[in-house]
């Protein structure tokens, strides 16, 4: 119990590391190129109007960049997706913002607890960015069973069986289809 609790910390210490770098290579790139272009259109404006008008147009798509990048970490972080829509909406969400052919079936109740929307949600990017997948959620008796099939990295899988079970809940990993990967767990509703 010790281990995967200190495998827990240290895979919420990872995510903030991840999360520091989406900022500092993304987001803060964007900035830095946005406030270059600012200044070189400031100086261009009175000597060569004409020459302010590509810049203008590589700021609108700097910024609409930086305002892409912030809605995806965002997401990533806590989905607003979850409490507007539900878990149907938020996987069908994750599956768009990665341009993957994904295929969703949900057999549940969209209500579910968001800490057990959040978990499936978690094993759904874990499998979803890395190509395309399928997830079928539906409820037992007293949890919600899933099933996805994609492709993930080991360490990734560690940290999602980790908090599965310190929920309460079972997953089993074993090769999938193609090469892939399968997980099936179930997480209890009652929490």
């Amino acid at each position: 119990m010790r281990a995967a609790e200190e495998r827990l910390v240290l895979a919420a210490d990872a995510d903030r590391r991840a999360i520091e770098r989406e900022l500092h290579q993304g987001l803060q790139q964007h900035l830095v190129a946005l406030a270059v272009a600012l200044q070189l259109a400031e100086r261009a404006a009175d000597a060569d109007p004409e020459a302010v008008k590509p810049l203008l147009e590589d700021m609108r798509r700097d910024v609409q960049q930086a305002i892409d990048e912030t809605a995806r970490l965002a997401q990533r972080i806590y989905p607003a997706t979850l409490e507007l829509g539900g878990l149907a909406a938020l996987l069908r969400s994750a599956a768009v913002n990665a341009g993957v052919a994904a295929t969703v079936e949900i057999e549940a109740d969209p209500s579910c607890p968001p800490v057990v929307a959040m978990t499936i949600y978690l094993c759904w990017l874990a499998l979803v960015e890395s190509g395309g997948a399928t997830i079928r959620v539906r409820e037992g008796e007293k949890a919600l069973e899933f099933e996805l099939v994609g492709q993930a990295s080991d360490g990734e899988l560690q940290r999602l069986r980790d908090r599965v079970e310190s929920l309460g809940g079972r997953l089993t990993i074993e090769p999938g289809p193609g090469g892939g990967t399968r997980l099936a767990g179930s997480l209890p509703l009652g929490r």
